[in-house]
């Protein structure tokens, strides 16, 4: 069976950037599903269009960090960022 964590090992083309964007919103979406929210419920209840929620879903747009914290809260989170120093 094929998963995400198969999918990452074996993914090159995407920058790390794009890797982390994305397994954020593979979070976010696994915990409206867990919750049992439909697509079409959650775009309404952060006041959004359903075809828009389903592009950010699909990674077919990357969504903004406010659309992103709108996402999160949503669902009972916040969207936290950290500083670190860079990997020498």
């Amino acid at each position: 069976m094929l998963t995400w964590t198969t999918v990452q090992q074996h993914q090159t083309s995407l920058s790390p950037t794009t890797q982390q964007q994305s397994r954020l919103l593979a979070f976010l979406v696994a915990q409206r599903i867990k919750l049992g929210i439909t697509q079409q419920d959650f775009a309404a209840l952060i006041d959004m269009k359903q075809p828009q929620l389903a592009k950010i879903e699909q990674l077919q747009s990357m969504p903004s960090l406010t659309t992103l914290n709108r996402y999160a809260k949503g669902l009972g989170l916040q969207v936290t960022l950290a500083l670190t120093p860079l990997e020498s």
